[in-house]
């Protein structure tokens, strides 16, 4: 399992809302995986739940095959809003990633991934791999915060 958290200087209700929305994925994720719809052949404005299979490219041009993106909505707890995608794909027979937006006290959030994979045998290459795409992707989380959401 990886756990990464990274405080926010953004209230939670705006993370959350962000999110939300699909335009994120590909910014978040932008140097590492880009993210092209499959079925269906265009990414919702807002996640619903359900499955969306998807089209992977390493540093944006190298095929990596095909991935379901599991759009779900958890019960929140107590303040901590949560959207989890439980996934899988050709690498990757489990992907089970879980965020979590906390409001702190100061107007801040924690934001934290959570994820659980599972990729077979390549599992002790994948996972330093795995938790440098998650540095990565807070990191574009934060320049995002910093440019007041402009994409």
């Amino acid at each position: 399992m990886i756990k990464i958290s990274s405080i926010f200087d953004a209230p939670a209700d705006r993370v959350w809302e962000e999110a939300n929305t699909s335009r994120l994925l590909n910014y978040v994720t932008r140097g590492r995986i880009a993210f092209d719809p499959i079925e269906p052949p265009q990414f919702p404005e807002r996640w619903a739940e359900g499955d969306y299979k998807v089209a992977m490219r390493g540093f944006g041009t190298v095929p990596l095959g095909s991935q379901t993106i599991g759009i779900e909505f958890p019960p929140p707890r107590g303040d901590t809003r949560i959207l989890r995608d439980n996934g899988s794909g050709r690498f990757f027979r489990k992907w089970d990633h879980w965020i979590y937006i906390e409001p702190m006290e100061d107007g801040r959030t924690r934001y934290t991934d959570e994820l659980d994979f599972d990729a077979g045998v390549l599992n002790p290459i994948a996972k330093p791999i795995v938790r440098e795409f998650y540095q990565h992707r807070q990191a574009r989380w934060k320049k995002l915060i910093a440019s007041d959401f402009r994409y």
